[in-house]
C-alpha cells in the first residue's frame, strides 16, 4: 500500500475480491459489468471560498490531499460510494433495517434482515439489492444473501475456526443465517460481539448494527 502522486491525474482501478476470484478460475466467467467510485478520503471542510488567491484556489487544500492507492478491502476502502440520484433530490436516502437497533440472539438461533430504503422511491426497494458485511464471520454458522435484481443470490457459508476474525460479505435483497454454536469460540465469555454493515447498492445508503451472540447451554432431554 502507498500514496498516489497528487501532482498528476491518476486513475487507479482494481478488481474486487470477487472479480479476482472469477479471473483466477480462467473459465470465461470473468466479465467487467460495473464499477464504483468513492470519496472516502476527501475532507470537504477544507474547501475555502475565502482563499486570498481567488476562486481558482478554493479547493487547493483538497486537491493536494494525499490519497492511498486502491486496495480490495471493503471494510477499509470504498465505504462512501458516489451515486446518481434524481435531479432535485433534497433528502439523502437512509436504510431501515426493519427491526431492533441491535441483533441479540442465542447461539445456534436463526436471524433474518430485510432492509428497505427510505426516500428512494421504488417502494423502498433497491434495484441492485444490498450488501451485507459481518465484521467477524466466526459469529455465524451460516450467513446467506437471499434474492437480488435477477433472482440470483450470492452467498457465503462461514468456516468456523478459532483463528483470527475475518469479515464476510454477501449480496441480496435480504440476508439470513444462524448464530454460531461452537462453545470454544466463547472462551469462557457469555457473549460474542460483531458488527453488521448494510449498504444499498443503488442508493449508497449505509447502516451499521451491533451483533450480540449469547451463549446458550444445550440441555439433553
Amino acid at each position: 500500500m502507498g500514496y498516489l502522486n497528487n501532482q498528476v491525474v491518476t486513475v487507479d482501478a482494481i478488481l474486487t475480491k470477487k472479480g479476482r476470484e472469477l479471473l483466477a478460475k480462467g473459465n470465461g466467467d470473468f466479465e467487467i459489468t460495473q464499477f464504483a467510485l468513492s470519496d472516502d478520503e476527501v475532507d470537504y471542510t477544507l474547501y475555502n471560498p475565502n482563499h486570498p488567491s481567488g476562486s481558482a484556489y478554493y479547493g487547493e487544500a483538497i486537491e493536494n490531499m494525499p490519497l492511498l492507492e486502491a486496495f480490495p478491502d471493503e471494510t477499509q476502502m470504498m465505504k462512501y460510494k458516489l451515486v446518481t440520484l434524481a435531479r432535485g433530490t433534497a433528502i439523502m436516502p437512509t436504510l431501515n433495517l426493519g427491526g431492533p437497533t441491535t441483533i441479540v440472539i442465542n447461539s445456534g438461533a436463526p436471524f433474518n434482515i430485510q432492509p428497505t430504503t427510505n426516500d428512494f422511491g421504488n417502494d423502498g426497494i433497491e434495484p441492485l439489492g444490498y450488501q451485507f458485511t459481518v465484521s467477524d464471520s466466526r459469529v455465524f454458522n451460516s450467513f446467506n444473501g437471499i434474492g437480488g435484481p435477477d433472482g440470483n443470490m450470492q452467498d457465503t457459508n462461514t468456516v468456523i475456526t478459532n483463528g483470527t476474525s475475518t469479515s464476510s460479505t454477501v449480496v441480496g435483497s435480504s440476508c439470513s443465517g444462524n448464530a454460531t454454536s461452537v462453545p470454544t469460540l466463547f472462551s469462557g465469555n457469555s457473549t460474542l460481539y460483531a458488527t453488521l454493515t448494510v449498504i444499498g447498492l443503488s442508493s449508497g445508503a449505509r447502516a451499521q448494527i451491533p451483533v450480540k451472540i449469547n451463549y446458550a447451554t444445550q440441555r439433553n432431554s
